[in-house]
């Protein structure tokens, strides 16, 4: 272990500097412009694994963008380990928010920025650093080591499941570890035991068959902008709580552990508020129950909306259109088709009459996750935590949505371990997104002495 640790420490820089060039590859998976760009970061990860020593590794076609997949299993006796990532990125926009260009990393302060550093870039060259370690000192790992790497998630991960169930027999494993995921809090070490699920609609109201004159035809002409919100107003009542008959009737109550663990945390709620750049409401929630609701309560945001003319100055149209981007959290007990069914069924009895809906799902979405709390993998990645930061991990929900949990455990019968170095402060999914190059190098420690810890068993 100490050869392996200071090989580590001894290529910090290379390390860096690797990961700024995986960084400057722009993998939007969402948007089809960027599609050479998937194709090269999927070639840059299996390239890196290549090095890292893994004697089997393959670019796979899934119907959509391609996943990575390494294999390195010639320890006999040891536990097979499979590890998950993903190499696509968000959108960067907007742009002008930025300090420094999206696909141009940059260090200020000990924290590289770019767009997919944190969320996943940075978490996920960690382990194959580590391999490449153990590569470089011993020939050899301490486990039986499975890599892979998909192009998806940041859009859904539409061809995960029946990519993970075509590939079960290659994938088969005692236990999945994810890079992809974060850390609760920069200074409180956790484990994150739950996610949410989610389903992605995309809601559009046309009224006439072009663009009309607002001044020939305003008053008389259908205008769907003015439809369209009237209807998005209508899916939650003034303190935020959805209205939609039949949203979360399929929801399970939580793990009272999780529960327990808002309890203690003291949450600020006036300092999160703080934190984001928003006023503080008035009244200010508790933050018991403002965590509650970001860990464990269904929400139906929107994501964007869109119609009529958009740059600058003013055009005089009533548009023929008009579009909203919707994105549900789920809980356990809810299913991402039913929520949708719901949604849609709600909308539709709220159009006004002279005016046409449609509203499409982007992909199946995925449901709620909940990890097995006595997994003695969660243990053994607890108690390095521990030792390395100085405090016992906190077991928390994640309100965000990371699918893997459900596919792999439907299609190979094991659980998966969040084992990230992202934190949630780390504006993922907005400008200037950030890795703490801190958080960089004692992830290449804990990931080191995890691996050695499931070796040993």
């Amino acid at each position: 272990m100490s050869r392996v640790e200071d090989w580590l420490a001894a290529h910090q820089a290379q390390a860096v500097e690797m990961l700024k060039a995986f960084c400057r590859i722009p993998s939007v998976s969402t948007d089809p412009a960027f599609a050479g760009h998937i194709a090269e970061a999927a070639s840059f990860a299996a390239d890196q694994l290549t090095q890292a020593g893994f004697p089997k590794v393959e670019i796979i076609p899934t119907g959509g963008h391609p996943v990575v997949l390494a294999e390195w299993c010639a320890t006999p006796g040891a536990p097979t380990v499979l590890v998950y990532g993903h190499y696509d990125v968000q959108p960067p926009d907007p742009l002008e928010k930025w300090l420094s260009p999206p696909f141009q990393p940059e260090i200020r302060d000990d924290r590289l920025y770019a767009r997919g550093v944190s969320d996943d870039k940075g978490p996920l060259l960690i382990p194959i650093l580590v391999a490449r370690a153990y590569h470089q000192t011993a020939g050899r790992l301490p486990v039986n080591l499975k890599i892979i790497i998909e192009g998806e998630e940041e859009s859904g991960s539409p061809h995960l499941d029946a990519t993970v169930a075509r590939l079960k027999d290659r994938l088969a494993c005692d236990v999945v570890i994810s890079a992809d995921g974060a850390m609760w809090r920069a200074d409180l070490p956790s484990m994150t035991v739950a996610s949410r699920g989610m389903t992605a609609l995309e809601v559009t109201v046309e009224g006439a068959a072009k663009d009309l004159h607002s001044g020939r035809h305003g008053g008389s002409g259908p205008n769907p902008i003015r439809a369209l919100v009237a209807m998005l107003a209508s899916l939650h009542d003034d303190a935020g709580n959805v209205t939609v008959k039949g949203f979360a009737d399929a929801a399970t109550p939580a793990d009272p552990a999780i529960a327990a663990a808002i309890r203690s945390v003291g949450f600020d709620a006036g300092a999160y508020f703080d934190s984001i750049g928003a006023a503080r409401p008035d009244p200010l929630p508790g933050g018991e129950d403002l965590l509650t609701r970001q860990w464990l309560v269904p929400t139906l945001e929107f994501n964007g909306i869109s119609g009529g003319y958009q740059g600058a100055g003013t055009k005089t149209v009533i548009p023929a259109t008009a579009s909203a981007k919707i994105t549900c959290r789920l809980v356990a007990g809810q299913q991402p088709a039913a929520v949708a069914e719901a949604i849609t069924r709600h909308l539709e009895g709220a159009l006004p009459g002279g005016y046409r809906l449609s509203v499409r799902r982007h992909g199946p979405g995925s449901t709620a996750f909940a990890l097995n709390p006595d997994l003695p993998a969660l243990k053994i990645a607890e108690d390095i935590l521990g030792d390395l930061l100085g405090a016992k991990p906190l077991r928390v929900a994640m309100g965000a949505t990371i699918p893997i949990g459900d596919v792999f455990s439907r299609h190979l019968g094991v659980n998966i371990v969040f084992f990230s170095f992202s934190t949630s402060d780390e504006d993922y999914h907005a400008p200037n997104e950030f890795f703490r190059l801190s958080s960089f190098r004692t992830g290449l420690v804990a990931w080191a002495r995890l691996l050695d810890r499931l070796g040993r068993g």
